[in-house]
C-alpha cells in the first residue's frame, strides 16, 4: 500500500544522518523524521541522544491523534 501514501510518507520516513557526540566529539548515527531523532541512539562513550516526540510535525499522525481524542471524548 505504499503507492497509495503518496506525498506523505516522505513525512514518516526515518532518515539516517551523523550527529556528533558533545561529550567526545565522535559521530553518531541517529534515525531522524523532520530532523527529530525517532529512536535513541547511544555513543561508544556511552552518551546516549534521546528520542524526540516527532509525531506532532507529521499531518498524517496530527491528524489520527485528533480522531483518536475525539472518539476517547465521545465514549466517555
Amino acid at each position: 500500500m505504499a503507492v497509495l501514501e503518496g506525498c506523505e510518507a516522505k513525512f514518516k520516513t526515518p532518515v539516517l544522518e551523523e550527529r556528533k557526540c558533545p561529550e567526545c566529539g565522535e559521530d553518531v548515527e541517529v534515525f531522524t523524521v523532520n530532523g527529530k531523532i525517532t529512536a535513541d541512539s547511544a555513543c561508544d562513550c556511552g552518551y546516549v541522544f534521546r528520542a524526540e516526540d516527532w509525531s506532532d510535525e507529521v499531518p498524517a499522525i496530527k491528524s489520527q491523534k485528533k480522531k483518536e481524542e475525539k472518539k476517547e471524548k465521545e465514549e466517555e
